[in-house]
């Protein structure tokens, strides 16, 4: 997407920092991915516009990472980004360091020119430089290179389910529910959290309030990304392989847990929209963009008039106006965004005759990326949820098969690939974590002692290559740590040691277990400093 740029972009190599240092040049990174609508955004206003890119090039050797391809990279500098600023960055992501990797700056998307207090790249390009040059940001390197240290944080604070309930409630959203000040995100390692904690009432709110708002898609099925606003109601229109594996689990869960129906729909209607939308020949696809013909979200939204046309032999009509916004929520448009909790009478006629306007639309951009991680992702999300239909069983059963014969080859798992081509890059943790969590749901339901055996050569294997004296590494290289923030979806360290507890339940062997003890340690000063913030932890803790 980015071929045609006239930025002179390099990989992440290096080669690409040897080049930086023999020119003398600080170096600039921009981190996105293919479906990412801030990312084109950008791309369009500044790496398409000639004055713009000729200040790059001038001034700093810069980088493109697609943080599909190198989530390492990507988990790496938006933990940095977070503790710098205290809030994650998003994408695009945008870093200026020096040709030593020493950060100086962080920002999510950055405009073109200065709008209001913002800085526009035009003029924070030379700015940054000759501030660099000038030795100015010596000092600021010194303090984001203290934050960028991952030290074993000792804590006082003891963790008890009492501190973790106490950890959700002081940043518990009791107005709109979830969490956020400006926009909120499906937590969904949270939500299992608060479940495992009893904390029902809250956990059901969420469920509701995901499934009834704008977060939801209400006509093909499947959750956007994250909600722009407080109140759940205007998503970022893109739809992630990962969130709907999660959200699948999550509500499947909280089906067989409580028994509302509409989690039982949600799971079905968002399967039936991968399979329509992203599955192909066994594999899912790895995202769907936002934008149509440069206007975002213009497959999702409709016209007033649609709205009127699909209601107007509704006979319950007046109960679905009360029920959601009939009204221009999104620029001159409604995103669907309902008030209820459940479902009003007439709902699911309302949806059909929308359906029928939608049909005549353009679908977006799909990411054709075969991911490793986010298949394995979802089929445990598919397996765990066949017990609601036996056919999510064969689906998974037939994709997991699929993945591993197109990702594992030579002995070494791998991390993605566009097409049936062979893949030629190596896996990350989170690729081993997500496959042994997903063989592991098959031996749950099974009991196909080859999957269990499988996970166990799978966890020998990242053990030998990712692991080194209480620490686990996010690629094979060992050059950046795994950490355990569950920003986007769970963390890829959070889910290697629920593997290892699994395992070591089924198999009782004390190595599991020591090896998750000797982890833990290295973790424990983090979880008690950070309580429920780092969910997929505190859940290892927890369980039994």
């Amino acid at each position: 997407q980015h071929d045609k740029n006239p930025v002179n972009w390099y990989a992440w190599s290096e080669k690409t920092f040897a080049l930086a240092k023999k020119e003398h040049k600080p170096i600039y990174v921009s981190i996105g991915y293919s479906t990412c609508h801030w990312c084109h955004k950008m791309a369009e206003e500044s790496f398409e516009n000639e004055e713009i890119a000729k200040l790059l090039n001038k001034y700093f050797i810069c980088i493109k990472v697609d943080k599909e391809e190198m989530p390492h990279i990507d988990s790496k500098y938006q933990v940095l980004h977070k503790k710098l600023n205290n809030h994650p960055a998003g994408w695009p992501i945008n870093i200026f360091m020096s040709n030593k990797k020493e950060v100086f700056f962080m920002s999510g998307y950055i405009p073109p020119y200065k709008i209001n207090e913002y800085e526009g790249l035009k003029t924070l390009v030379p700015s940054l430089y000759h501030k660099y040059k000038n030795h100015t940001l010596d000092k600021k390197i010194q303090e984001i290179k203290k934050l960028s240290y991952d030290t074993n944080e000792i804590s006082n604070i003891k963790i008890s389910k009492q501190t973790l309930i106490d950890s959700i409630n002081d940043n518990w959203d009791e107005l709109s529910a979830g969490f956020g000040g400006t926009s909120k995100f499906p937590e969904v390692s949270k939500i299992h959290l608060m479940i495992d904690l009893g904390m029902n009432d809250k956990a059901k709110e969420m469920l509701n309030v995901m499934a009834m708002r704008g977060l939801y898609d209400h006509v093909d099925g499947g959750f956007f990304r994250y909600s722009t606003d407080v109140d759940w109601e205007i998503p970022h229109f893109e739809k992630m392989l990962y969130n709907q594996a999660e959200l699948i689990q999550l509500y499947s869960r909280a089906y067989k847990l409580y028994k509302i129906k509409l989690y039982k729909n949600v799971v079905i209607e968002s399967i039936a929209m991968l399979d329509r939308f992203f599955l192909k020949d066994d594999l899912y696809f790895s995202a769907s963009d936002a934008v149509v013909n440069k206007n975002e979200g213009e497959y999702y939204i409709f016209k007033l008039s649609d709205i009127k046309i699909a209601l107007s032999k509704n006979k319950y009509k007046k109960e679905l106006e009360k029920a959601f916004y009939s009204c221009e929520n999104f620029k001159s448009f409604v995103h669907l965004n309902f008030q209820t909790n459940t479902r009003p009478k007439g709902y699911k006629e309302f949806i059909n005759e929308l359906k029928k306007i939608r049909a005549k639309k353009e679908f977006p951009f799909v990411d054709k990326k075969i991911n490793t991680a986010w298949n394995a992702l979802l089929i445990e999300a598919l397996f765990e949820s066949s017990f609601i239909d036996e056919k999510y069983k064969k689906q998974a059963q037939k994709s997991l098969t699929k993945l591993n014969e197109l990702m594992f080859y030579k002995g070494k798992l791998h991390h993605q690939v566009i097409g049936m081509n062979e893949p030629s890059k190596d896996a990350f943790l989170e690729d081993y974590a997500f496959m042994i969590g997903a063989l592991l749901s098959e031996y749950k339901i099974t009991k196909n002692e080859f999957k269990l055996e499988f996970a166990k050569y799978l966890l020998e294997n990242v053990y030998y290559n990712y692991y080194r004296n209480g620490i686990w590494y996010a690629d094979e290289e060992r050059t950046i740590k795994a950490d355990s923030v569950d920003i986007h979806y769970v963390s890829a360290l959070g889910k290697m040691l629920q593997n290892l507890k699994q395992i070591y339940k089924i198999t009782s062997n004390e190595k599991y277990k020591s090896l998750l003890d000797d982890s833990m340690k290295t973790l424990r000063g983090k979880l008690q400093k950070y309580q429920a913030n780092k969910p997929s932890l505190a859940r290892i803790y927890l369980k039994d």
